[in-house]
């Protein structure tokens, strides 16, 4: 038999401070969130402006409740309705893990729609902007998941080279479909947004570069649910298809609308321009 790999016993926890304990898993959130934020900053300058860098440094916290609070309600929603329905104190404890992309999505959705009306910004041109961070967090908490030994794939043939044998699942080896997530969803899905961004007529379709990302996640994520086994509380659904590529069926379809009706509508010009206001 060719060996395959031993998954390396990394510790969850990053760093005890006596009673407090830093995760890795809060840090991918802490650390993906701050990077987002920072590239949102240089993205809404450019041309045609779609808000100013103190307007990217205030949606922190928006975005912030938009993934916690939409990440969290999706996974009790989505996945495990009936526990949490008997368990309603269950929902608030998040440190036990359990929290839904796809929830997380609509968080930031309410989130990036709020805080536009509220700003008087182009709620799809401030969304484009902020979407091509968005796979920075994603390849971060994918690699988080790998470091808890969570998420893990589905069996692999033995000559897989990457093949590895997780503690807590059995010693099948598997795929490390964490690792996929995170250069798919993660890195990939980034270069493409982030090539994308750099061109100025894509910039003027607002809705485009926001619908590129629901589609490319929506791919990414399909594909690598082929490699990933499913949660063991929900199984295969009917027709052998897993949970989360049923709920990238609209996300694929809605990232696909998008991108049309970006092409269809006028070409945005940007905010005004403050000098030139109080020139006037």
């Amino acid at each position: 038999m060719l060996p395959v790999l031993l998954f390396p016993q990394f510790d969850p926890v990053l760093l005890h401070l006596g009673p407090l304990t830093i995760r890795w898993y809060a840090l991918s959130y802490i650390v993906g969130i701050v990077l987002g934020i920072s590239l949102l900053r240089r993205l809404v300058r450019l041309p045609p402006v779609a808000a100013t860098p103190e307007q990217a440094d205030d949606f922190l916290g928006w975005v912030t409740l938009g993934v916690l609070l939409g990440g969290r309600l999706g996974y009790v929603l989505f996945y495990q309705p009936g526990y949490y329905l008997t368990h309603p104190f269950s929902i608030i404890e998040v440190w036990k893990g359990g929290m839904s992309f796809h929830g997380g999505a609509l968080g930031v959705i309410i989130a990036l729609a709020l805080f536009s009306w509220r700003n008087k910004l182009n709620f799809l041109a401030f969304a484009d902007r902020a979407t091509v961070a968005v796979p920075v967090g994603l390849a971060l908490g994918r690699i988080a998941n790998f470091i808890n030994g969570e998420l893990w794939g589905r069996e692999a043939p033995a000559t897989l080279p990457w093949a590895m044998i997780f503690p807590d699942a059995g010693p099948i080896p598997r795929h490390p479909s964490e690792l996929y997530e995170a250069l798919t969803e993660g890195l990939l899905l980034f270069l493409v947004m982030f090539a994308a961004s750099r061109k100025q007529s894509v910039r003027e379709r607002p809705g485009f570069l926001a619908g590129l990302f629901l589609a490319g996640y929506a791919c990414a994520r399909s594909f690598c649910e082929f490699f990933r086994e499913p949660d063991a509380f929900l199984g295969f659904l009917p027709g052998g298809v897993t949970m989360g590529q049923v709920l990238c069926v609209p996300m694929l379809v809605a990232g696909v609308a998008l991108m049309v009706h970006a092409c269809r509508s006028p070409v945005y010009t940007g905010l005004p321009d403050p000098v030139q206001d109080a020139g006037a």
